[in-house]
Parts: structure tokens; C-alpha cells; sequence
């Protein structure tokens, strides 16, 4: 019978652990609100001279 009791010991220390839920977490706690920045059209605009920059080939990439 010692074996039942160590066993209901463990359990009674389980339960007393992780007897019961967390607190709940509320939306607001977890979403973030930042103010959108307006969209820069410089930075999307095509630029003939900077566009070899960007420009990825294996024959470039050997200098032929």
C-alpha cells in the first residue's frame, strides 16, 4: 500500500502545479497598433543608371 500514497502524493502536487488554467491574455494585450508610413514612390522608382546593381546573371557575376 505504500506504492498508493506516493502516488496520490505526486498527483496531489500535480494538481496543485497545474491544477487550473493561466489567466486569460485579453486581445488588447496582444495586438500592436502602429501608424502606417506613406509609401515612398522614390523608392520603387527605375533608375537606368543604379538598375546593374540589382542586376543578378552568372555572367555578370564572372566580369563577361
Amino acid at each position: 500500500m505504500e506504492g498508493r500514497s506516493t502516488t496520490d502524493g505526486a498527483a496531489a502536487g500535480r494538481r496543485a502545479r497545474f491544477g487550473r488554467l493561466p489567466e486569460r491574455v485579453r486581445h488588447e494585450d496582444m495586438v500592436e497598433e502602429k501608424v502606417a508610413t506613406p509609401a515612398d514612390p522614390a523608392r520603387y522608382a527605375y533608375d537606368p543608371e543604379g538598375s546593374w546593381r540589382s542586376f543578378a546573371c552568372i555572367a555578370a557575376d564572372l566580369g563577361l
